[in-house]
């Protein structure tokens, strides 16, 4: 599964990776030729946020809750 979201601020990306980091599955964030894990504040940093940045969650138990927790976040 894969859409985009869009981070504005610094405290959106806090709130983001703790949000990630409670989910079991695999979680990958694409920008252009780099993927980075969603749940590594330093790799987030690395990419250019300026616009939005596809999320890739892999199959998981809880995956359908983590769409709903970061909801904020998509980009419609």
């Amino acid at each position: 599964m894969s859409t985009n979201i869009l981070l504005n601020s610094i405290n959106d990306v806090k709130t983001f990776v703790n949000t990630v980091s409670k989910c079991s599955c695999d979680v990958d964030l694409v920008s252009g030729r780099y993927i980075v894990d969603a749940k590594s504040i330093m790799g987030i940093f690395s990419l250019d946020l300026s616009k939005p940045i596809e999320i890739r969650v892999s199959d998981g138990a809880d995956k359908e809750k983590l769409l709903e927790d970061i909801a904020p976040f998509i980009v419609k």
